[in-house]
């Protein structure tokens, strides 16, 4: 099935996103040192409650915001370095992520390390680095600190290619957000655009049920609260992407016609839904969590132009578990043109995934966030192998980890090599 929708993709001509392969976290909350290495396309993360997940989603919704409103409102909002840094340590934050740009170009590594100044936060290190050709050095094209640096301009920077100091206007200000707009560094722009676009949701119920102003919106917001102004666009401007998202929800949703996002007089717009055989419609209010909550999963996963990155927390609240099955299988259609990342506690929807793709995060007895990748757990690829799914495995207990009734969570005999 995978390799039928990758095959779908190339004959389409989709463009295959930036893809991140590696993210190292260091001093952000419980994650004192963590490391992902051979990130998927679509990557869950399981373990108990405050293991950490929530927390690693969380950094990317942090770098977003860091490109999208600014470091100092991304850092202030997390209540600055006496919240956001880990206990004990008194280091830097420290992120760092290894993508490309399309299949088959050099690996960029994005360095950014932040620490509290006596005005706010401050950039203590911020680097681009990539490497050309197969044998060639590690060169860094952008080199930040403290708002003084310099880049390398031009569509493939080289270490013999000029190097341009351009000092910032202050030290919170985030250099690839800054060089990223002006077109003689592509590469930054590119990354720039890339994390700008990303679409981490923190999906409310309560708001999708809004009547919000009247007016066509490409993209869902991450609350939900712009839901009929989306259905409006898609109806105005990609109908048959819009039809395709019904057919869909109408086979997850019994006795659903037609959802409707009809303009009122005073200007706002009303989410209907009707159902068969009923001649009214129902208003958002009345509509169920889960109808609501599936709809909009389907509206961002089935987006004609979908942001890049995609986060989702926790789908599988509101929903009945025979659809989670179904909703896995949403979000691996959506990889091919976008990055996922989901964290869960289903087993449902665990059972749609395979072991590379699943990461299990649990406390150490020091407190701090570990995490191991299930196909390295010992035992589990010949499971799976015979047949077996994540979802059983785990609520079996053969992954030795991520169960928050044996060792908090923690590795055990079984779950080590």
């Amino acid at each position: 099935m995978v390799k039928g929708n990758a095959k779908h993709s190339a004959q389409s001509g989709v463009v295959p996103p930036p893809r991140i392969e590696y993210l190292r976290v260091q001093n952000y909350r419980a994650l004192c040192d963590v490391e992902f290495r051979n990130i998927t396309p679509l990557m869950v993360l399981l373990g108990p409650n405050g293991s950490g997940k929530s927390t690693v989603f969380d950094v990317f919704n942090f770098l977003s915001e860091c490109f999208q409103h600014g470091l100092r409102y991304a850092w202030d909002r997390r209540g600055r370095a006496r919240e956001l840094k880990t206990r004990g340590q008194d280091g830097p934050i420290v992120i760092e992520i290894k993508y490309r740009e399309q299949p088959g170009t050099p690996i960029i590594t994005y360095h950014l390390s932040i620490n509290e100044g006596s005005r706010g936060p401050i950039v203590i290190e911020e680097w681009l680095q990539w490497r050309r050709g197969q044998y060639g050095k590690p060169f860094r094209f952008l080199d930040y600190r403290e708002g003084q640096g310099s880049a390398v301009s031009g569509d493939m920077p080289d270490e013999q290619d000029e190097r341009v100091k351009t000092p910032l206007r202050s030290a919170d200000l985030v250099a690839v957000n800054t060089l990223g707009q002006f077109a003689e560094h592509p590469r930054v722009a590119a990354l720039r655009e890339f994390i700008t676009g990303w679409y981490v949701s923190y999906l409310s119920i309560e708001d999708t049920r809004g009547q919000p102003e009247a007016g066509p919106q490409e993209r869902l917001s991450k609350t939900g609260d712009n839901l009929p102004n989306v259905i409006q666009y898609l109806k105005e401007q990609h109908p048959d992407r819009l039809d395709g998202i019904f057919k869909t929800l109408r086979q997850r949703v019994p006795r659903l016609e037609a959802v409707e996002a009809e303009p009122m007089q005073d200007g706002r717009l009303l989410l209907q839904i009707k159902d068969a055989p009923f001649d009214r419609p129902v208003m958002s209010r009345y509509i169920s969590d889960g109808t609501l909550k599936m709809l909009s999963y389907l509206v961002v996963l089935m987006d004609p132009q979908p942001p890049q990155f995609i986060g989702i927390e926790e789908p599988e609240n509101f929903l009945h578990p025979r659809l989670l099955p179904e909703l896995a299988e949403e979000c691996r259609a959506a990889s091919e043109r976008s990055q996922l990342v989901v964290t869960t506690h289903s087993p449902f929807f665990l059972n749609g995934m395979r072991s590379d793709e699943v990461r299990v995060i649990y406390r150490d007895e020091n407190g701090y966030s570990q995490v191991q990748r299930v196909s390295d757990i010992h035992g589990i690829r010949e499971f799976v192998e015979a047949g077996a799914s994540i979802g059983h495995l785990w609520m079996e207990g053969h992954l030795g980890i991520g169960d928050p009734l044996v060792n908090a969570g923690g590795p055990t005999n079984k779950g080590k090599k």
